[in-house]
């Protein structure tokens, strides 16, 4: 079965993703940024790799040991993400470039070490971007830049790479329930979900079906899109 290289795989929909690409007998890898007890307690069915998603020689020598030890990769998922909300006009600069980098420029990274390797054995891409970066959202200028650079991204590379067969395509989630969410308030969480047609958030586990599905023969004639996962909020 096919080797799964999936970034910020610890917790939340990454998580999700790791353990549903498992489910369905293929051999996974995960990087996480920070938190090691969760990690820790996903080794136990896939490959963690501690990796700052921003640092380029980093992600060099994670691809590296990871087809070291399970074989090459052939689907790369790209779901690391942070937020750090604020209205601009109080925005730090840092808190902009962190979080472009680590949404926009983690992409760059693992894309770029794998993509060579990809052309020969037609890999598949699938980039987690977001709703916010489809529509915006307000207090989010950097999360929603950076989101919406993923699409661009996503479109821009399909169609350079459809020739050699290597697949292309992203997941836009809305309101997902994750341990990012569950942090809300009860009345801003209750405002936010009134904004959504189909009344509720998603699940995790949606999300990572999703991925499951872009990355299976199923969709081989899929590439360039972004699958958005919102309850029609946008």
């Amino acid at each position: 079965m096919s080797v799964v290289l999936v970034t910020g795989g610890s917790r939340g929909i990454g998580r999700a993703i790791v353990e549903e690409f498992v489910a369905e007998g293929y051999r996974v890898a995960f990087t996480y940024a920070g938190n090691v007890e969760a990690a820790r307690a996903l080794e136990e069915r896939a490959a963690g790799y501690q990796a700052d998603v921003r640092d380029f020689d980093r992600a060099q020598q994670v691809v590296k040991e990871v087809e070291a030890a399970l074989g090459p990769i052939q689907v790369l998922v790209n779901n690391a993400g942070i937020r750090k909300d604020s209205a601009l006009y109080n925005m730090d600069p840092a808190a902009w470039r962190e979080v472009l980098d680590t949404n926009l420029t983690g992409v760059f990274n693992y894309t770029r070490v794998l993509i060579k390797d990809f052309l020969r054995r037609q890999g598949c891409v699938i980039n987690v971007t977001s709703v916010s970066g489809i529509m915006g959202m307000s207090g989010q200028t950097n999360y929603s830049a950076s989101k919406a650079g993923v699409i661009g991204f996503t479109k821009a590379l399909a169609r350079e790479v459809a020739r050699f067969g290597v697949r292309v395509n992203a997941i836009a989630p809305g309101f997902i329930e994750t341990d990012m969410t569950s942090s809300m308030d009860e009345n801003t969480r209750k405002k936010l979900y009134s904004q959504i047609p189909l009344g509720q958030p998603g699940t995790a586990k949606q999300v990572a079906r999703a991925a499951v599905y872009l990355a299976s023969g199923d969709a081989a004639y899929i590439t360039g899109q972004v699958l958005t996962m919102d309850g029609g909020l946008s």
